[in-house]
């Protein structure tokens, strides 16, 4: 199983966090670790979010990465703060080749069969499918997945603890990406465990 994979399926939901103040990170990483939710993917859209990676690297159980990564300078800044994979909002040659040499799980967002055919080409597999209501929704995605069911999706954009459940019932569908659990300013800690351990138990 690729390494991609293995963290795609380790839980159901991938919180997507923007962080603005690296104090709050990782208290927000031990509470979405117990509420369930292991993987974190932090995005590269505040000044805070590499020290953001850097200390939610410190709770135990947590698996950390960098979203919206979009060339290889993003890249390497986010290995160094210690990412453990790569999210990108699109696929270029330069990112997927870089992120290849790297040797680090990587899933680049995809919206077409051009972009998928892209992937392919490089090795790659495992897609994020962005931005998913936007880009058509459910039916969209199971459109793409009739000729390419080879591969596997983590649909972000657009999707609630409400409608989760149906895009995770596709077999292809790993897990989705959550930006619903998190609010903005002062973390919530009772109402962000509460959400986790929503957003865990979507597939059992």
């Amino acid at each position: 199983m690729a390494a991609i994979e293995k963290i795609m399926r380790a839980a159901p939901v991938i919180p997507v966090l923007v962080i603005e103040d690296a104090a709050h990170a990782r208290g927000i990483a031990e509470t979405l670790v117990a509420g369930g939710l292991p993987v974190l993917e932090v995005t590269l859209r505040t000044e805070a979010a590499l020290d953001a990676i850097a200390e939610m690297k410190k709770v135990p159980g947590a698996i950390v990465g960098a979203g919206t990564v979009v060339d290889v300078p993003g890249l390497e800044c986010a290995i160094a703060a210690g990412a453990e994979f790569i999210v990108s909002p699109g696929l270029t040659d330069n990112l997927g080749k870089a992120a290849i040499a790297k040797g680090i799980p990587f899933l680049p967002g995809i919206a077409s069969a051009g972009d998928i055919m892209r992937g392919l080409d490089l090795g790659l597999t495992h897609f994020k499918f962005f931005p998913a209501e936007a880009n058509g929704g459910l039916p969209a995605l199971k459109a793409l997945i009739g000729p390419f069911g080879q591969c596997k999706f983590c649909p972000t954009g657009g999707i609630k603890q409400e409608t989760a459940a149906d895009w995770l019932a596709v077999p292809e569908i790993l897990c989705v990406g959550g930006s619903w659990l998190v609010g903005k300013g002062v973390p919530d800690v009772a109402a962000i465990e509460s959400a986790a351990r929503a957003a865990s138990a979507l597939r059992i």
